[in-house]
Protein backbone atom coordinates (compact mmCIF):
# COMPACT_ATOMS: atom_id res chain seq x y z
CA UNK A 1 0.00 0.00 0.00
CA UNK A 2 0.93 3.58 0.16
CA UNK A 3 3.36 3.41 3.27
CA UNK A 4 5.42 0.53 1.74
CA UNK A 5 9.03 1.51 -0.01
CA UNK A 6 9.84 2.06 -3.56
CA UNK A 7 11.04 -1.07 -5.69
CA UNK A 8 13.86 1.27 -7.91
CA UNK A 9 13.03 -1.23 -10.62
CA UNK A 10 9.45 -1.32 -10.81
CA UNK A 11 9.60 2.59 -10.53
CA UNK A 12 11.19 3.04 -13.80
CA UNK A 13 9.52 0.17 -15.27
CA UNK A 14 6.28 2.25 -14.53
CA UNK A 15 7.49 5.42 -15.62
CA UNK A 16 8.51 3.95 -19.18
CA UNK A 17 5.27 2.50 -19.34
CA UNK A 18 3.12 5.72 -18.50
CA UNK A 19 2.97 9.03 -20.56
CA UNK A 20 0.77 12.31 -19.40
CA UNK A 21 -2.13 13.05 -20.68
CA UNK A 22 -3.41 16.71 -20.35
CA UNK A 23 -7.15 16.56 -20.52
CA UNK A 24 -9.30 19.86 -21.34
CA UNK A 25 -10.41 22.20 -18.87
CA UNK A 26 -13.85 20.55 -18.25
CA UNK A 27 -12.51 18.13 -17.23
CA UNK A 28 -9.64 18.45 -14.70
CA UNK A 29 -7.25 21.68 -14.40
CA UNK A 30 -4.07 19.57 -13.57
CA UNK A 31 -1.86 16.11 -15.20
CA UNK A 32 -2.97 12.80 -15.35
CA UNK A 33 -0.46 9.82 -16.36
CA UNK A 34 -2.46 7.50 -18.44
CA UNK A 35 -1.04 4.95 -20.70
CA UNK A 36 -2.77 4.60 -23.96
CA UNK A 37 -3.66 0.42 -23.10
CA UNK A 38 -4.87 1.30 -19.77
CA UNK A 39 -7.58 3.98 -21.73
CA UNK A 40 -8.53 1.10 -23.60
CA UNK A 41 -8.74 -1.47 -20.39
CA UNK A 42 -11.00 1.74 -19.41
CA UNK A 43 -13.27 1.40 -22.39
CA UNK A 44 -13.18 -2.39 -21.96
CA UNK A 45 -14.13 -2.74 -18.49
CA UNK A 46 -17.16 -0.34 -19.09
CA UNK A 47 -18.29 -2.22 -21.39
CA UNK A 48 -18.30 -5.23 -19.70
CA UNK A 49 -20.10 -3.32 -16.04
CA UNK A 50 -22.66 -0.73 -18.08
CA UNK A 51 -25.10 -3.98 -18.01
CA UNK A 52 -24.40 -4.71 -14.18
CA UNK A 53 -27.31 -5.74 -12.12
CA UNK A 54 -27.07 -5.42 -8.39
CA UNK A 55 -29.57 -5.72 -5.53
CA UNK A 56 -27.50 -3.51 -3.40
CA UNK A 57 -24.50 -1.56 -3.37
CA UNK A 58 -22.01 -4.07 -1.63
CA UNK A 59 -23.44 -6.38 -4.77
CA UNK A 60 -22.27 -3.76 -6.89
CA UNK A 61 -19.00 -3.41 -5.45
CA UNK A 62 -18.31 -7.25 -5.26
CA UNK A 63 -18.94 -7.23 -9.54
CA UNK A 64 -16.70 -4.51 -10.13
CA UNK A 65 -14.15 -5.85 -7.53
CA UNK A 66 -14.24 -9.71 -9.04
CA UNK A 67 -13.26 -7.88 -12.41
CA UNK A 68 -9.92 -7.05 -11.74
CA UNK A 69 -9.43 -10.96 -10.49
CA UNK A 70 -5.77 -11.93 -11.94
CA UNK A 71 -4.45 -8.33 -12.36
CA UNK A 72 -0.76 -8.12 -11.33
CA UNK A 73 -0.05 -7.06 -7.86
CA UNK A 74 2.24 -3.77 -8.52
CA UNK A 75 3.61 -2.06 -5.85
CA UNK A 76 3.95 2.18 -5.75
CA UNK A 77 1.87 2.17 -8.18
CA UNK A 78 1.53 5.91 -8.20
CA UNK A 79 5.33 6.85 -7.40
CA UNK A 80 5.66 8.48 -11.29
CA UNK A 81 7.80 10.98 -12.33
CA UNK A 82 9.13 13.86 -10.43
CA UNK A 83 5.79 15.64 -9.71
CA UNK A 84 2.57 14.69 -8.69
CA UNK A 85 -0.24 13.96 -11.02
CA UNK A 86 -3.06 11.29 -10.80
CA UNK A 87 -2.06 8.15 -11.88
CA UNK A 88 -4.59 6.27 -13.30
CA UNK A 89 -3.58 2.16 -13.94
CA UNK A 90 -5.51 -0.49 -14.85
CA UNK A 91 -3.35 -3.15 -15.66
CA UNK A 92 -1.20 -3.21 -12.03
CA UNK A 93 -2.65 -2.59 -8.61
CA UNK A 94 -1.74 -1.92 -5.17
CA UNK A 95 -3.69 -2.55 -2.35
CA UNK A 96 -4.93 0.77 -2.19
CA UNK A 97 -5.33 1.34 -5.78
CA UNK A 98 -7.67 -1.48 -6.27
CA UNK A 99 -9.92 -0.23 -3.40
CA UNK A 100 -10.00 3.31 -5.08
CA UNK A 101 -10.66 1.97 -8.57
CA UNK A 102 -13.26 -0.15 -7.08
CA UNK A 103 -14.95 3.13 -5.41
CA UNK A 104 -14.39 5.17 -8.60
CA UNK A 105 -16.07 2.40 -11.23
CA UNK A 106 -18.99 1.70 -8.63
CA UNK A 107 -19.69 5.72 -8.44
CA UNK A 108 -20.14 5.16 -12.12
CA UNK A 109 -22.42 2.78 -12.25
CA UNK A 110 -24.56 4.31 -9.43
CA UNK A 111 -24.33 7.56 -11.63
CA UNK A 112 -25.03 5.88 -15.21
CA UNK A 113 -21.71 7.22 -16.07
CA UNK A 114 -19.42 5.97 -18.85
CA UNK A 115 -17.15 8.62 -19.93
CA UNK A 116 -13.96 8.79 -19.23
CA UNK A 117 -13.46 12.30 -17.29
CA UNK A 118 -16.56 11.02 -14.84
CA UNK A 119 -14.38 8.15 -13.91
CA UNK A 120 -10.91 10.33 -13.47
CA UNK A 121 -13.24 13.11 -11.15
CA UNK A 122 -14.52 10.34 -9.02
CA UNK A 123 -11.02 8.86 -8.39
CA UNK A 124 -9.40 12.57 -7.63
CA UNK A 125 -12.33 12.63 -5.08
CA UNK A 126 -11.28 9.87 -4.12
CA UNK A 127 -7.94 9.38 -3.45
CA UNK A 128 -6.69 13.24 -2.46
CA UNK A 129 -7.72 14.71 0.60
CA UNK A 130 -10.92 17.18 0.25
CA UNK A 131 -11.58 15.47 -3.05
CA UNK A 132 -8.80 18.18 -4.91
CA UNK A 133 -5.11 17.50 -5.96
CA UNK A 134 -2.94 20.01 -4.49
CA UNK A 135 0.43 17.92 -4.62
CA UNK A 136 2.14 15.07 -2.94
CA UNK A 137 1.12 15.65 0.72
CA UNK A 138 -2.43 15.84 -0.44
CA UNK A 139 -2.70 12.71 -1.52
CA UNK A 140 -4.51 10.25 1.31
CA UNK A 141 -1.45 8.47 1.94
CA UNK A 142 -2.53 7.04 5.58
CA UNK A 143 -5.40 4.87 5.21
CA UNK A 144 -7.05 5.54 8.48
CA UNK A 145 -6.96 9.76 6.99
CA UNK A 146 -8.06 7.93 3.62
CA UNK A 147 -10.96 6.65 5.70
CA UNK A 148 -11.82 9.45 7.23
CA UNK A 149 -11.71 12.08 4.95
CA UNK A 150 -14.15 9.92 2.93
CA UNK A 151 -16.29 9.67 5.41
CA UNK A 152 -16.98 13.48 5.01
CA UNK A 153 -17.22 13.44 1.30
CA UNK A 154 -20.18 10.74 2.10
CA UNK A 155 -18.13 7.73 0.26
CA UNK A 156 -18.09 5.40 3.43
CA UNK A 157 -18.68 5.52 6.83
CA UNK A 158 -16.58 4.22 9.48
CA UNK A 159 -18.63 1.13 11.39
CA UNK A 160 -15.23 -0.09 13.54
CA UNK A 161 -16.68 1.38 16.96
CA UNK A 162 -20.26 -0.05 16.41
CA UNK A 163 -19.07 -3.28 15.86
CA UNK A 164 -16.74 -3.67 19.11
CA UNK A 165 -13.89 -1.88 18.20
CA UNK A 166 -11.26 -0.76 20.74
CA UNK A 167 -9.31 2.94 20.49
CA UNK A 168 -5.95 3.20 20.51
CA UNK A 169 -3.72 6.01 20.00
CA UNK A 170 0.01 6.16 18.71
CA UNK A 171 2.14 8.60 17.01
CA UNK A 172 1.43 7.80 13.05
CA UNK A 173 4.75 9.50 11.74
CA UNK A 174 6.31 6.53 9.53
CA UNK A 175 6.96 8.35 6.32
CA UNK A 176 8.39 11.34 8.38
CA UNK A 177 11.00 8.78 10.43
CA UNK A 178 11.51 6.80 7.27
CA UNK A 179 11.92 9.67 4.45
CA UNK A 180 14.51 7.77 2.45
CA UNK A 181 11.60 5.11 1.25
CA UNK A 182 10.03 8.18 -0.49
CA UNK A 183 11.37 9.62 -3.38
CA UNK A 184 9.07 12.62 -3.19
CA UNK A 185 10.49 13.20 0.02
CA UNK A 186 13.75 14.08 -1.10
CA UNK A 187 11.72 17.66 -1.58
CA UNK A 188 12.39 19.84 1.26
CA UNK A 189 8.75 21.22 1.01
CA UNK A 190 6.89 17.44 0.17
CA UNK A 191 8.77 16.73 3.34
CA UNK A 192 7.82 19.52 5.63
CA UNK A 193 3.88 19.28 4.25
CA UNK A 194 3.91 15.53 5.28
CA UNK A 195 5.31 15.99 8.47
CA UNK A 196 2.35 18.95 9.19
CA UNK A 197 -0.24 16.23 7.84
CA UNK A 198 1.79 13.59 10.50
CA UNK A 199 0.64 16.50 13.12
CA UNK A 200 -2.70 16.30 12.34
CA UNK A 201 -3.20 13.06 12.54
CA UNK A 202 -1.54 12.82 15.90
CA UNK A 203 -4.91 14.44 17.22
CA UNK A 204 -6.93 11.16 16.32
CA UNK A 205 -7.69 8.40 17.44
CA UNK A 206 -7.45 4.68 15.73
CA UNK A 207 -10.22 2.50 16.16
CA UNK A 208 -9.69 -1.10 15.66
CA UNK A 209 -11.50 -4.35 15.99
CA UNK A 210 -9.10 -6.96 17.51
CA UNK A 211 -8.29 -10.00 15.31
CA UNK A 212 -9.21 -12.27 18.14
CA UNK A 213 -12.62 -11.05 18.03
CA UNK A 214 -13.01 -10.86 14.13
CA UNK A 215 -14.94 -14.72 14.10
CA UNK A 216 -17.35 -13.70 16.10
CA UNK A 217 -18.22 -10.52 14.56
CA UNK A 218 -17.94 -11.25 11.02
CA UNK A 219 -21.87 -11.67 10.90
CA UNK A 220 -21.85 -7.82 11.41
CA UNK A 221 -19.51 -7.40 8.16
CA UNK A 222 -20.91 -7.38 5.29
CA UNK A 223 -19.76 -8.04 1.30
CA UNK A 224 -18.62 -4.87 -0.29
CA UNK A 225 -17.23 -3.44 3.31
CA UNK A 226 -13.81 -1.90 3.09
CA UNK A 227 -11.20 -3.54 5.35
CA UNK A 228 -7.62 -1.97 6.65
CA UNK A 229 -5.66 -4.57 8.73
CA UNK A 230 -3.89 -2.44 11.51
CA UNK A 231 -0.68 -2.99 13.08
CA UNK A 232 1.59 -2.61 15.46
CA UNK A 233 4.11 -1.46 13.56
CA UNK A 234 5.60 1.64 15.22
CA UNK A 235 4.21 4.56 13.08
CA UNK A 236 2.04 3.23 10.66
CA UNK A 237 -1.69 2.56 11.12
CA UNK A 238 -2.90 -0.02 8.50
CA UNK A 239 -0.29 -2.05 6.37
CA UNK A 240 -2.81 -3.67 4.07
CA UNK A 241 -6.15 -3.09 2.83
CA UNK A 242 -9.01 -4.32 0.57
CA UNK A 243 -12.85 -5.97 0.15
CA UNK A 244 -14.75 -7.59 2.32
CA UNK A 245 -16.35 -10.87 0.80
CA UNK A 246 -18.16 -13.46 2.19
CA UNK A 247 -17.81 -16.72 0.19
CA UNK A 248 -19.72 -20.23 -0.13
CA UNK A 249 -18.02 -21.79 2.98
CA UNK A 250 -19.97 -19.04 5.17
CA UNK A 251 -17.32 -17.11 6.08
CA UNK A 252 -15.75 -13.85 5.67
CA UNK A 253 -12.60 -13.53 2.84
CA UNK A 254 -10.64 -11.04 1.83
CA UNK A 255 -10.47 -9.62 -2.03
CA UNK A 256 -7.59 -7.87 -2.16
CA UNK A 257 -4.77 -7.16 -4.22
CA UNK A 258 -1.51 -9.80 -2.83
CA UNK A 259 1.48 -8.90 -2.47
CA UNK A 260 2.33 -12.23 -1.49
CA UNK A 261 0.40 -13.99 -4.38
CA UNK A 262 1.36 -11.21 -6.73
CA UNK A 263 -2.46 -10.41 -8.03
CA UNK A 264 -5.87 -9.43 -6.97
CA UNK A 265 -7.40 -12.25 -5.15
CA UNK A 266 -9.74 -13.39 -2.84
CA UNK A 267 -8.29 -14.82 0.26
CA UNK A 268 -8.22 -18.50 0.22
CA UNK A 269 -8.65 -18.39 4.25
CA UNK A 270 -11.07 -16.86 6.10
CA UNK A 271 -10.03 -13.21 7.23
CA UNK A 272 -9.65 -14.25 10.68
CA UNK A 273 -7.94 -17.13 10.15
CA UNK A 274 -5.57 -15.47 7.45
CA UNK A 275 -4.39 -12.66 9.85
CA UNK A 276 -3.04 -15.42 12.18
CA UNK A 277 -0.53 -15.36 9.32
CA UNK A 278 0.46 -11.79 10.13
CA UNK A 279 2.94 -11.06 12.83
CA UNK A 280 2.61 -7.53 13.36
CA UNK A 281 -1.51 -7.77 12.88
CA UNK A 282 -3.61 -6.63 16.38
CA UNK A 283 -7.36 -6.46 13.78
CA UNK A 284 -8.96 -4.32 11.61
CA UNK A 285 -10.54 -1.35 10.38
CA UNK A 286 -14.19 -1.49 8.57
CA UNK A 287 -15.88 1.08 6.55
CA UNK A 288 -19.07 0.75 5.14
CA UNK A 289 -19.07 2.34 1.63
CA UNK A 290 -22.40 4.56 1.24
CA UNK A 291 -21.53 6.69 -1.74
CA UNK A 292 -23.92 9.08 -1.01
CA UNK A 293 -22.18 11.92 -2.38
CA UNK A 294 -19.40 13.36 -4.62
Amino acid sequence: MNISGLSIRTYHIALCLLVVWVFSPNALAQQITCSPKDKTLFDSKMAALEKTQASSLGDTIMVVGKSFLGIPYVEKTLEIGDTETLVVNFSGLDCTTFVENVMAFSLMLRDREMDFDAFVKNLETIRYRNGKMKGYSSRLHYFTEWIRNNQKKGLVKDITAEIGGVELKKPIDFMGTHRNLYPFLASDENFQAMQQVEQDLARETLCYLPKEDIQSKEHLIQSGDILALATSIKGLDVTHTGIAIHQPDGRLHLLHASSKNGEVEISELPLADYLKNIKNNIGIIVARPTLLSL
